[in-house]
């Protein structure tokens, strides 16, 4: 009896000793840190055609710089170190766009441009950093993620759509990685959609309500107006558990006959584990549209001090023109 209760007051001590205590949560917190990314982009970009036949949607540029990039520097922000682009035919230029380029580098340090030599810096990444899987069937959001599972391995991950740019103060996917260091589980990017337009969007349904995060009872891809749990929706920004590779390797098919990555994060509902959604602090733009593409370039023109002047006397004198033409 002695010797086993010295036992289990040794273990007691071990944990709860200031400097074990520490060692204990620091391991913890390396249980969870996130430091892959999956960005997938194997999408034809049919709705910018003919500017996608020959280039990739994710590198058409808002303002100057192509929309992968808002999605790796916000990635770089959160923390990942490791990149992991799920391509298909016809995206060399995106492959290429992460490359050194040392002519051109050479070509504006010899006329002393350092400026765009710096802005250079941000479009190279570091040998072994970044990672091109093809997706040879366009099976749905859910397999191109699935594709990336072998570099993934046993450790919770990211997935970053980048038609979704979302301005904020600090980066979503970083205010995401801090509130999943207290939570653990999954947890998706959520905000409020007007009712008539949750059919184009996965919607959350709502267990508790508690402000900035919600649990999750359910998610539904795609319903009906009348039918949504809620007008909650999920969007660009996905931090996973490695369960749920396990759970899309089922390949069951979802609405419009797709894997759906809403299907395999709500079978984790079911089995019992934790799925929030985080109300991000920013705003989204839909750029993998026309028209949220167009909003975005407005906004971003706009933030940019060197533009902002210039741009916003022409978008007033546009409005009116439009106004007196009316």
């Amino acid at each position: 009896m002695h010797d086993y209760g010295a036992g289990k007051c040794g273990e007691h001590a071990r944990l709860t000793s200031p400097l074990n205590r520490n060692e204990f949560e620091k391991d913890k917190e390396m249980q969870r840190k996130v430091t892959k990314a999956v960005f997938p982009v194997a999408g034809l970009g049919t709705r910018f055609l003919p500017a996608t036949k020959s280039v990739p949607k994710e590198i058409m540029t808002l303002v100057d710089r192509p929309l992968i990039q808002y999605a790796i520097d916000e990635a770089r922000a959160a923390g990942i170190k490791e990149f992991i682009f799920v391509t298909s035919r016809g995206k060399s230029a995106l492959e290429d766009y992460f490359d050194a380029a040392p002519e051109l580098e050479s070509a504006l340090r010899r006329k002393g441009k350092d400026d765009l030599l710096k802005a250079l810096e941000q479009t190279n990444m570091d040998s072994g950093a970044i990672a091109y899987i093809r997706q040879h069937q366009a099976l749905g959001l859910g397999h191109a993620v699935w594709c990336a599972r072998r570099l993934i391995g046993d450790e919770p991950f990211a997935v970053m759509l980048p038609d979704d740019v979302i301005a904020g103060e600090k980066p979503c996917l970083q205010q995401m990685v801090e509130a999943y260091e207290e939570t653990g589980g999954c947890m998706v990017a959520a905000m409020e959609v007007p009712h008539e337009k949750a059919s184009a969007y996965g919607i959350l349904d709502v267990k508790e309500d508690m402000g900035q995060m919600v649990s999750v009872n359910g998610m539904v891809e795609k319903p009906k107006a009348d039918e949504a749990p809620s007008n909650l929706a999920v969007i660009g920004r996905y931090i996973l558990t490695p369960q749920v590779m396990h759970n899309l390797s089922k390949m069951r098919a979802g609405t419009g006959g797709e894997i759906q990555l809403t299907d395999a994060i709500a079978e984790e509902i079911e089995g019992g584990r934790d799925v929030y959604g985080y109300r991000f602090r920013g705003q989204r733009f839909d750029c993998g549209s026309k028209a949220g593409f167009l909003q975005a370039t407005v906004a971003f023109g706009l933030a940019r001090p060197e533009l902002r002047d210039e741009f916003s006397d022409y978008l007033t004198e546009l409005a009116a023109t439009r106004s007196a033409a009316q």
